[in-house]
């Protein structure tokens, strides 16, 4: 049995350290989407899931298929065929959510501990905790960062060592949220402020040095520019 409260602890450890290897902005701005946002926010009023949860499980299970279960990615007005088989149908996309976190393993909206290692772990669970009993980062989690490298379940109880997933982990999508979206929080998850209009998932960029053609405001060379402006301002 796995030890959630040591795998909470590890994947705090390893947000800390994490260093995105592929561009998560794309997606990040459409998870975020106002209308996106709207709805993931009513799932969380019925639910007290945290809706930057909600957003980044609807992303892995379907893409954010809003046709698509929040639960496994099937069609939410028909009954369910994957795991949790038997699910629906809905009368809405938002009533399958509220189904997939109250009434389906991991309960996600029993939840209690919504620091970034419990939400890490949470989002595992709902995965499953498959990698984790192989003491494997799971690429649910961290594909797309430095901490996954290879290792997948290509169906359900089949894992394949030498298999890279492809989609983008919940944790990177996180971090890029954040960065364009400073509302979401979690206890222990700090990052570095974005800059306006830039990648969120680039390298921050260097304010450049006072110089000649870029002198410092209210130094004696931003003076002196002030002067040849306007001159040549008057001439023109």
């Amino acid at each position: 049995m796995t030890d959630l409260n040591a795998l909470k602890t590890a994947n705090a450890k390893r947000w800390e350290s994490a260093k995105l290897t592929r561009s998560f902005s794309g997606v990040a701005k459409r998870l975020i989407d106002l209308s996106a946002k709207a709805r993931y926010q009513a799932v969380s009023v019925r639910t007290g899931v945290p809706w930057p949860f909600i957003a980044v499980a609807h992303e892995r299970e379907s893409s954010q298929n809003w046709s698509g279960s929040l639960a496994q990615g099937d069609p939410w007005n028909k009954i369910s065929v994957h795991v949790p088989a038997g699910r629906g149908p809905f009368k809405s996309w938002e009533d399958a959510a509220v189904d997939a976190l109250v009434n389906c393993a991991p309960h996600a909206a029993r939840n209690k501990d919504w620091s970034i290692g419990g939400t890490l772990t949470m989002l595992e669970q709902y995965n499953g905790l498959g990698y984790a009993s192989r003491g494997r980062p799971s690429p649910y989690i961290w594909s797309g960062t430095d901490q996954y490298v290879s290792g997948k379940y290509v169906r359900d109880g089949v894992y394949d060592p030498n298999v890279v997933d492809q989609q983008l982990g919940c944790a990177g999508l996180l971090m890029a949220m954040m960065a364009l979206d400073p509302t979401i929080t979690f206890t222990g998850a700090t990052i570095k402020p974005a800059i306006p209009g830039a990648d969120p998932t680039s390298a921050p960029v260097k304010p450049a040095s006072p110089s000649i053609s870029n002198p410092a405001k209210g130094s004696i060379g931003a003076f002196i520019a002030s002067i040849f402006a306007a001159i040549f301002k008057r001439k023109s």
